[in-house]
């Protein structure tokens, strides 16, 4: 097996889990709110934090902040979205994060859907060759040059053609919402030297029934999506869309109830390959209590370190 530099730093810096800050739909928490979050998590005892991205959000100016307000952290985008930005300026802004912050940066890129790009005017195209041809153009020459300095790079990927394109050029692969059977395939298909971070969905509530109606809200959106139902009757689970799944479902795909059932379900992706699970709570969690959340789940989530 060849040894991936790159990949191996980011495996012993991100460690087995980290969380994505909670993403609410009704209002963008202050730098200070987001530096305050920050730090409770590292003193909480979490080594990763990852944020996402959406056209009018830029994530590098986001964990710019998070980095300078910790100490140790490892952050990452989870995902950058590809037309925020022209691939050079995605590979400078890495770049110049890497630089200032050795080895506490990962970049993960998704390609994200077509009204994404019809939003900046650009035709979407084939998502495979999208990203190909947008991570080709990371690399090429700019004046003055990008910092020198290395960084992982990590494609969101759920699909076996996108897991294939990322085990070919990239450090690895960036799947979520799906059960364990899929981070084995996926690891199959990366093989061992490549960087497998897995998207896991929590609903953290101690109250079994109330937070299996949650997770089963999240799974009920989920299969509104053609694609998403498609991918887990893959692995014998089946739902429909504007039906309400079943619990075999909802337990197999989130991760929900007290911090032990979380846990459990974090080391069945890790038994099945992946090196890092990064926690995500429903979209429209209100920040605040996203955080709090987070916290009251370190001392079990942690002591997997």
């Amino acid at each position: 097996m060849t040894i991936n530099p790159t990949v191996d730093t980011a495996r012993r810096a991100l460690g087995p889990v980290g969380v994505s800050l909670p993403v609410s739909f009704t209002s963008t928490p202050s730098a200070d709110a987001q530096r305050d979050a920050g730090r409770r998590l590292e003193n909480a005892g979490y080594r990763a934090l990852w944020t996402n991205e959406v056209i009018g959000k830029d994530a590098f100016t986001h964990l710019s902040v998070l980095l300078a307000a910790t100490e140790r952290m490892t952050v990452g985008t989870c995902v950058a979205n590809i037309w925020s930005r022209p691939p050079q300026t995605a590979h400078g802004a890495a770049a110049y994060l890497a630089q200032a912050y050795p080895d506490r940066f990962v970049l993960g890129l998704g390609v994200g859907y077509p009204q994404q790009a019809d939003s900046v005017g650009r035709p979407f195209g084939s998502p495979l060759t999208t990203m190909r041809d947008y991570v080709a153009g990371m690399d090429a020459e700019t004046w003055p040059p990008a910092p020198d300095s290395e960084y992982p790079r990590i494609l969101a990927a759920n699909g076996p053609k996108m897991l294939a394109l990322a085990g070919e050029i990239a450090d690895g692969a960036l799947p979520a919402g799906l059960p364990p059977e899929h981070t084995a395939q996926a690891r199959q298909a990366l093989g061992p030297d490549k960087l497998l971070v897995v998207g896991l969905s929590v609903v953290i509530d101690n109250d079994l029934d109330r937070a299996r109606d949650a997770a089963r809200q999240v799974v009920s959106t989920w299969s509104a999506r053609p694609s998403f139902r498609s991918a887990i009757a893959e692995f014998g689970y089946d739902t429909a869309e504007n039906t309400d799944p079943d619990d075999r479902v909802v337990d197999a795909l989130v991760a929900h109830g007290t911090p032990d059932s979380i846990v459990d379900k974090i080391r069945e992706h890790l038994a099945a390959g992946a090196d890092h699970v990064t926690l995500l709570q429903p979209m429209g969690t209100e920040f605040a209590s996203g955080i709090d959340g987070y916290i009251e789940l370190a001392p079990a989530s942690t002591s997997l370190d």
